[in-house]
């Protein structure tokens, strides 16, 4: 989405500080399987900021035409358009990824029941909080990063009149500037509780006894 997405870090098993398959182990692969089904949130973040740099670029170019130019303005508009409508099935794919990871992640609660350590079981509920958290945080991202694109199909529409207002111009670029403020503040906020996740997530692992490896080459993207 607009900014930099984080992503959770997974954490690859090289040494299991517990045998058997004990509720520890249990837990860690029901988190990084959670961790998995995130794989198509991570693979869209480098194309849909791909995708906002285009439509920029479309944008500027749109606004340095004059209405002479109004054949080129309704080509440049329908284009511009067409990358909207990119974003947003790019959108609705990295939803779905994070919809499979809140599937996963229910088998979290039943696992921790099984846990005999009370500060562990006290680590898994404060790690269960922080990924709720970080799910209600996206959906408020999702829903907002939506209105924002359904306003940006609103904007190049308005720019094939061949009446257009300059007035009214200006008020649909106000109007998309504070939807997409709103996407940066609730991006952030997402940002954050990933980072809180991932970092709550390998100490619950540390006081496991489960000893892991955090994959590196995954975290924000830009």
């Amino acid at each position: 989405m607009v900014a930099a997405s984080a992503v959770l870090l997974a954490g690859a098993l090289f040494l299991a500080g517990c045998s058997g398959t004990s509720a520890e182990e249990e837990m860690y692969n029901a988190l990084e399987k959670a961790v998995s089904a995130e794989g198509s949130f991570e693979d869209q973040q480098e194309p849909l900021v791909e995708l906002e740099k285009k439509e920029n670029e479309l944008y500027e170019e749109i606004i340095s035409l004059g209405m002479k130019e109004y054949e080129k303005i309704v080509s440049l508009s329908e284009e511009a358009l067409s990358v909207v409508e990119e974003r947003e099935k790019r959108a609705e794919d990295e939803k779905e990824s994070i919809m499979d990871s809140k599937e996963e992640f229910k088998a979290v609660e039943d696992i921790s029941k099984n846990l005999n350590d009370q500060a562990l079981k006290s680590k898994a509920s404060d790690l269960q909080k922080l990924m709720q958290q970080r799910y209600d945080a996206y959906d408020a991202l999702s829903a907002a990063y939506n209105e924002a694109i359904a306003l940006d199909k609103e904007l190049y529409q308005l720019f094939q009149k061949k009446d257009l207002k300059l007035e009214e111009l200006e008020a649909k670029i106000t109007e998309i500037n504070s939807s997409y403020e709103k996407v940066a503040a609730l991006n952030k906020e997402f940002n954050d509780f990933t980072e809180k996740y991932n970092k709550a997530k390998m100490d619950f692992y540390k006081k496991a006894g489960i000893e892991v490896e955090q994959s590196d080459a995954k975290g924000k993207t830009s």
